[in-house]
């Protein structure tokens, strides 16, 4: 467990150069652990939940930015369309699971039961808390296949999600992210803290864990995200038995990476002034 809600330091600071150079080298070694996976047969799912604007987008879009597009996807889930509501709860959830060898991304989940639905009365009490137990096992199921599942909360304090509210609604390009239903959410703020603080007691298990992540500062969120990400692969393919390479056989090194760029623009730059 990544620690409570509260807990969180959510003055968690990164400035725009180590930002920077960070996020190039943990992409290089994104594309690599996504090439394995892709080997091996092995899938992934990452899962992002938290509280509106609270820079999930942000940190998917960093995540799938240098990968390969063909290998992975990504799905916005929103409220279930009246079909779906024919089946079971989870039924919409495994026809989206990637294939192994590939990343599936989830904005919003099947968490949504014991979320939303709990505190906006969608489910009765008796569905959300039995939901507990369905989730476990179906994750489980997973895990003990050929997934790798990684869960993140991303967390904003409820002053800097208004400063977020207000910067989308003047803001032309990204007005269309803020809807009145965000607004309402606010007045609900502490439920859905309450909710989210027994998700985690219920649901962060060895197979699956959670990682909350303090989202005040993007730039500090994304690279939470990517490193948190990685760490996890290398952790569930090592317990496979499995030692994370790139294509060349060495284990993939962003930082090393990064060195050798700047080794080809020096020459580069020296082969012009010639």
């Amino acid at each position: 467990m990544s620690g409570r809600l509260h807990d969180l330091n959510l003055s968690a600071k990164l400035d725009k150069e180590t930002y920077n150079q960070k996020l190039e080298g943990l992409q290089y070694e994104m594309l690599n652990a996504q090439q394995f996976l892709h080997d091996n047969k092995i899938g992934l799912i990452l899962v992002f939940e938290g509280m509106d604007a609270a820079g999930k987008g942000g940190a998917i879009k960093r995540v799938t930015e240098k990968i390969d597009p063909r290998g992975y996807i990504v799905h916005p889930i929103s409220a279930p369309q009246p079909h779906e509501l024919r089946y079971n709860y989870m039924h919409r959830f495994w026809r989206k699971l990637p294939q192994h060898g590939q990343i599936g991304i989830f904005d919003r989940s099947w968490y949504g039961r014991v979320l939303v639905e709990r505190v906006e009365g969608f489910a009765t009490k008796k569905e959300w808390s039995r939901a507990f137990d369905e989730i476990n096992q179906f994750e489980k199921v997973l895990t003990d296949g050929n997934y790798i599942i990684v869960k993140y909360w991303l967390h904003v304090s409820k002053e800097e999600q208004l400063q977020r509210f207000l910067d989308r609604e003047n803001d032309p390009y990204k007005a269309w992210k803020l809807t009145d239903e965000d607004w309402r959410n606010r007045d609900k703020w502490e439920k859905y803290e309450e909710a989210a603080e027994e998700m985690f007691e219920k649901t962060d298990t060895k197979n699956a864990p959670w990682v909350l992540v303090p989202g005040n500062n993007k730039r500090y969120a994304r690279i939470h995200v990517l490193e948190e990400t990685l760490r996890l692969i290398e952790e569930k393919l090592e317990a496979r038995g499995l030692k994370l390479i790139d294509a060349l056989g060495n284990p993939p090194d962003g930082e090393e990476m990064l060195k050798e760029k700047e080794k080809i623009k020096k020459k580069k730059k020296k082969k012009n002034k010639k």
